[in-house]
């Protein structure tokens, strides 16, 4: 693609969007009279305008009906995560079973490793990327305490070779086969949170799979990002969030993945509660728990509903968008911003910022800048930028398919010159 820094070649390509009538869908956040150039949906998506319209159906509900809003509700309550299993499958790429709304994302990557983290002999090792998000670091470094491990000991972070800011995947490959039948557990962000870089998640669980261990993905940066296919490539468990991609509000409900091949498994390790029983089995108020099929059998309590409302709407935008166009859109929005970027960079002897993020990517690009970074930083968000800053000096950019316009990275491109 011959792109052009330039504010005609933007609104001509806006106007070919296919998906530009989604961005109406949405509630821009304003500055000085204007749209924000809002760059941070890795962190916080935008709100979808139905949303106070969702969560008003489920309170109107509470309302007239109490309690027996769980059976009579429009949208039942008593069943209220089954209408996302099919939408969640389209986006994660699996079967509608092996996907349910739940929890957190942390608190999910818990409960799936009770199952899947079970260290026995001399396979009870976990490998991660290095510099993780810390809430996946901390996890981790807890299992393997719970179970009376040293993380100095038993956890393997992956860096990137000196230099480089990235992992290679021959690197990632090397590390699994000479960790071998040491390895219990792979446990990867799918996208990495500070460079953006997608993982082969396909060739990791080969790999793992072929020495022995259980693979599982943090997929809180990929869900709804990138284009997953959790079960065909035989992924064991994944978890993720809902309020970045699915723009499901802050803190909204999350995600968990668990392979067909684990559904039916009740011997597996789990902590329990009733709403991971069958459905026609909840009432029955019975003693030992026989878990659901599939990963229902995961759940622990009811649905948070008004959490959830407005995650359904979401779900039903991104999938009305269509995956595959939101992809497409992405990978142009992305390389747009990344060729704004270097224009700006071979024209302005004095800049001195690098993208980190590789090729493998999705909406995100990371600037490592060197010397001023925080000012440079706080001069875009005073222009009405909104993006991320991460210490030390990184500044990620996430334009997003379904709201943002290549307009947004023109703008972008004149406020970080002009501060600059």
């Amino acid at each position: 693609m011959n792109y052009k820094n330039d504010k005609d070649f933007a609104l001509e390509k806006d106007k070919k969007d296919s998906l530009k009538d989604f961005r109406t869908k949405f509630f821009i956040p304003q500055h000085k009279g204007e749209d924000k150039i809002y760059f941070t949906g890795n962190s916080l998506g935008l709100q979808p305008k139905r949303a106070k319209e969702a969560l008003q159906q489920e309170l109107d509900d509470w309302a007239a009906l109490g309690v027996d809003g769980h059976f009579e509700a429009k949208n039942p309550w008593f069943s209220y995560h089954e209408m996302f299993k099919s939408k969640l499958a389209k986006v994660v790429g699996a079967k509608a079973e092996e996907v349910t709304a739940m929890g957190g994302l942390t608190a999910n990557l818990h409960f799936l490793m009770v199952s899947f983290f079970r260290p026995q002999g001399k396979r009870t090792k976990i490998l991660c990327e290095g510099k993780a998000f810390p809430s996946d670091q901390y996890a981790l470094e807890s299992q393997l305490k719970f179970h009376g491990l040293n993380p100095e000991e038993h956890l393997i972070e992956l860096f990137p070779r000196e230099g480089e800011h990235y992992l290679r995947e021959e690197d990632i490959i090397a590390e699994i086969e000479k960790a071998g039948d040491s390895l219990a557990l792979i446990m990867i962000g799918g996208v990495n949170y500070y460079t953006g870089q997608v993982m082969p998640m396909k060739k990791i669980t080969e790999v793992g799979h072929k020495v022995g261990a259980i693979v599982g993905f943090d997929c809180a940066h990929a869900t709804g990002n990138i284009a997953l296919e959790l079960h065909d490539w035989e992924v064991d468990f994944a978890a993720w969030c809902s309020y970045k991609y699915l723009n499901s509000g802050p803190g909204s409900t999350a995600g968990i993945f668990v392979h067909e091949k684990h559904a039916n498994k009740p011997e597996l390790p789990r902590f329990a509660g009733w709403w991971g029983t069958p459905p026609d089995d909840r009432f029955l108020m019975k003693k030992g728990f026989q878990p659901d099929y599939g990963a229902d059998g995961w759940q622990l309590s009811n649905a948070p509903v008004l959490a959830m409302a407005v995650q359904n709407l979401s779900l039903d935008l991104y999938n009305e968008a269509g995956r595959e166009r939101l992809i497409e859109k992405q990978k142009d929005l992305t390389a747009y911003l990344e060729f704004v970027l270097n224009d700006i960079s071979e024209r302005i002897e004095s800049i001195n910022f690098e993208i980190i993020t590789p090729k493998e990517r999705g909406s995100q690009l990371s600037i490592l800048t060197h010397g001023s970074g925080k000012e440079l930083f706080n001069k875009i968000s005073e222009e009405g930028v909104v993006a991320d800053w991460r210490e030390p000096n990184v500044i990620r950019l996430a334009p997003v398919p379904l709201y943002n316009s290549f307009y947004d990275v023109y703008r972008f491109g004149q406020i970080i010159e002009k501060s600059l």
